[in-house]
C-alpha cells in the first residue's frame, strides 16, 4: 500500500521526523569511547516516552528477524550495518557506529539513520565511506519530486555509491512511511531509471543509501538472530532520511531543530 497524506498528515508527520532527528542527534553528542550500546537503548527510551511517542522496533517481529526487536534504536557497530541489535559492548576509540530510529507519534512515523565515528577517526577510508552514503542520500533527495519514479531515485543512489567504488545490496533499501514504519515502494539503492512508482504530492518515502566496504553479501549475527553484518567482516556506512514529496520538490522531514533533549 502506498499512502497519499493531506497537508494536515503531512504536518504531523513533520513533528515525528523533527523529533527522530533530535534524538539522533542528542545521541550522537553523548556516545563516546566507553558508552554501552545498552545505555544508547535506555537513553531512547526515555527521550522517546517522554515525547509521548511510540517506538517502532520494540514490538517489530518480520519474517527476516528472530522474534520481536525489543529495542528500541538499532545500534550498528563496524561490520554490522543493518538491524544491530542493542547488547552489552562499550564502544572503543576509532568504532564506526550507526544509529537507526523510528517511532510513531501522534499516528505518523519517521525514520532516520546516520554512522559517525566514535572518538578518533584514524581510518579516512572510513570517512570517505560515511561521506558517499550522505552524498548519495543528498542527491536522491535533490532529485525527488512530483512525477518522479522511484527508478530514477534507485538510479541516482547507485550511481554514487558505485561511482565511488562500493558493491551494492538490493535486499534491503529505502521505502514507503506513513501510518506505519515499512509501506511500499520498495526503493532500491541502485536500479535503471524511468520505472516504477510515479511519486505524488503527499507521498513520504524514506531513502536509506548504505554500504559495505567491499562487499555486497550480507549475513546474520548468529546470536543474536537480527543484526546483519558485511560477510567478509568489512566496514559499513548507512544514511537515511524520512521526505515528503510535496507539489515542487521534497521536504526533509528528520532534520534535527534542536542542540539537545
Amino acid at each position: 500500500m502506498i499512502e497519499i497524506l493531506n497537508p494536515a498528515e503531512v504536518d504531523r508527520a513533520r513533528v515525528t521526523g523533527h523529533l527522530v532527528g533530535n534524538i539522533l542527534h542528542t545521541l550522537k553528542t553523548r556516545c563516546q569511547v566507553g558508552t554501552n550500546l545498552l545505555e544508547i537503548d535506555r537513553w531512547t527510551k526515555e527521550m522517546i516516552l517522554g515525547a509521548g511517542a511510540t517506538s517502532c522496533y520494540v514490538d517489530y517481529a518480520p519474517s527476516f528477524g528472530s522474534g520481536p526487536f525489543g529495542h528500541y534504536i538499532c545500534t550498528a557497530v563496524n561490520d554490522a550495518v543493518l538491524h544491530g541489535k542493542p547488547r552489552d559492548y562499550r564502544l572503543t576509540d576509532g568504532d564506526l557506529l550507526t544509529l537507526d530510529l523510528a517511532i510513531i507519534k501522534n499516528g505518523k512515523a519517521a525514520d532516520a539513520a546516520i554512522s559517525f565515528i566514535v572518538g578518533t577517526a584514524r581510518a579516512p577510508e572510513d570517512v570517505a565511506m560515511i561521506e558517499t552514503t550522505e552524498r548519495a542520500l543528498a542527491t536522491a533527495i535533490e532529485l525527488a519530486g512530483p512525477g518522479v519514479r522511484i527508478g530514477d531515485l534507485s538510479h541516482a543512489i547507485g550511481e554514487v555509491l558505485i561511482g565511488a567504488g562500493y558493491p551494492v545490496n538490493l535486499e534491503f533499501g529505502g521505502h514507503g512511511i506513513g501510518t506505519t514504519m515499512h509501506q511500499d515502494p520498495h526503493i532500491a539503492n541502485a536500479g535503471r531509471p524511468g520505472r516504477g512508482y510515479r511519486l505524488r504530492p503527499g507521498v513520504l518515502i524514506a531513502l536509506e543509501p548504505w554500504v559495505m566496504a567491499d562487499t555486497d553479501r550480507l549475513i546474520v549475527d548468529r546470536e543474536d538472530g537480527w543484526t546483519l553484518r558485511s560477510a567478509t567482516g568489512c566496514r559499513t556506512a548507512h544514511s537515511e532520511h524520512t521526505i515528503a514529496i510535496t507539489e515542487d520538490g521534497a521536504d526533509i522531514l528528520t532534520l534535527p531543530t534542536q542542540t539537545s533533549l
